[in-house]
């Protein structure tokens, strides 16, 4: 039986899970959460803001942007007060998409479909109970999601998400759903409902599908990638405007072409 993840899905309920193990360095992971309460749509954060999104004290906050900062992980203004990322945390990003060779095998193919069939084309990762864009490419038409590299979405209620979760064993998908359920119980009987049926949707059909669950407007076919056997898992999406991209043309054209495509990586990743 393979373990329960180990991966953070929360950090407060983590911390208090790991306070009886000796090896856990709480000061690194406290810094770690600092950097990641940045986010690709903020300009700058203040100390005061950071506290509020990682629940960690403001004066303990303090003295980490101050250490953050000296090591090149965070920029500060003077002026307004604030944080951005720095240039150490980006030459670490960019190390780390460069080393992932499924980049590299998926973008001609992704780029291929999202030309032929004018909307974008996209691969991502689990951050947590988000997905982060790892690859994107945009078709030529003008209604393609403008989505980049970096970009997070919510796991459960988008394509890409649900696609991810359908490919995960049983227990594995059963304790993400968990952490979901506590996120957000107020919406739980209808985010399950939607995972549980792309799951059916999966074994059937081999895509998942997000029909404005995410966004009113935007609808989305999913297809994951398992990675060395098991241990890793991707997952692809293709969406876009529900008025361009109806239930019918997913379903008939885009979930199918999404298929093949991934099956194309997988035959290139496993014998390149």
């Amino acid at each position: 039986m393979r373990q329960k993840p180990v991966v953070l899905v929360d950090f407060q309920n983590s911390v208090q899970e790991s306070k009886k193990d000796r090896n856990f360095v709480m000061a690194l992971a406290r810094g770690l959460e600092i950097l990641r309460a940045f986010q690709s749509t903020d300009g700058m954060l203040s100390n005061q803001e950071i506290s509020q999104r990682t629940g960690i004290p403001k004066p303990t906050v303090s003295r980490l942007t101050y250490t953050l900062t000296k090591l090149g992980y965070l920029g500060y203004s003077e002026r307004l007060e604030r944080y951005q990322l720095g240039t150490g945390v980006l030459a670490l990003g960019y190390s780390s998409l460069a080393s992932m060779g499924i980049r590299q095998v998926a973008r001609p193919m992704m780029q291929q479909m999202a030309d032929e069939v004018g909307i974008a084309v996209s691969l991502g990762s689990r951050d947590r109970l988000s997905m982060v864009y790892l690859e994107n490419c945009h078709g030529g038409g003008a209604l393609t999601l403008r989505l980049q590299v970096g970009s997070r979405i919510p796991m459960a209620t988008t394509a890409m998400g649900r696609a991810f979760l359908a490919a995960l064993p049983e227990t594995e998908r059963a304790y993400l759903m968990e952490h979901i359920e506590r996120k957000d119980p107020a919406n739980w009987p209808r985010i399950r409902d939607g995972i549980l049926q792309a799951v059916e949707d999966y074994v059937n059909y081999g895509y998942c599908l997000s029909t404005g669950d995410w966004e009113r407007e935007v609808n989305a076919v999913g297809v994951p990638l398992v990675l060395d056997q098991g241990a890793d898992v991707v997952a692809f999406n293709c969406g876009g405007p529900s008025f361009h991209l109806s239930r019918e043309r997913l379903t008939s054209e885009i979930g199918p072409r999404l298929v093949a495509m991934v099956q194309a990586v997988r035959g290139r990743v496993s014998h390149p």
